[in-house]
């Protein structure tokens, strides 16, 4: 028998080193929602807050967007985020995934830009904007549970010069 609750959902989570965006699926896994900003505190106060919060929203698995640069090479913010994911997973007890979230803290802004939020209430809203567009391409991608290979983005620019 599965230990896999029937109404789970997945958190979508937008790393940072100092806030960190959220977002949860619904129980179908076909729809991303806004959740929250975690201003980080210390480990213990950290741990306390996502199995709180992980526990409130019957979470069974997390995805946490990885910060790769545009040619596909993953750097240090990406491996303090494959770090961070590790102690999710010690604290949680729940499986965690990593998923390409190139482009979507700039895609957050310019939502929130083009909505008319000033600059000091953007700053507040673009985590877990960008955690909800992170988790909504997660969701349409099939909830995969490995990890793709990370393909370099040719900027528009970039293709124009090319013989």
């Amino acid at each position: 028998m599965s230990d896999r609750r029937p109404f789970a959902r997945t958190l979508g989570i937008d790393f940072g080193l100092r806030r960190v965006g959220a977002a949860v699926s619904d129980p179908g896994r076909s729809i991303a929602t806004p959740l929250e900003v975690y201003e980080r505190r210390d480990a213990a106060q950290d741990a306390r807050h996502y199995r709180k919060l992980v526990e409130e929203n019957e979470i069974d698995r997390v995805v946490i967007g990885l910060p790769v640069h545009t040619s596909g090479q993953e750097g240090e913010l990406a491996a303090k985020a494959r770090e961070w994911g590790g102690w999710l997973i010690t604290i949680t007890g729940l499986p965690v995934f990593y998923f390409d979230e190139r482009y979507t803290s700039k895609l957050a802004d310019e939502i929130l830009i083009g909505s008319g939020f000033k600059r000091q209430k953007r700053k507040g809203l673009r985590d877990m904007l960008a955690a909800q567009i992170l988790l909504q391409g997660y969701l349409d991608a099939g909830c995969p549970e490995t990890e793709s290979l990370l393909q370099p983005l040719v900027d528009s620019e970039d293709e124009e010069t090319t013989p």
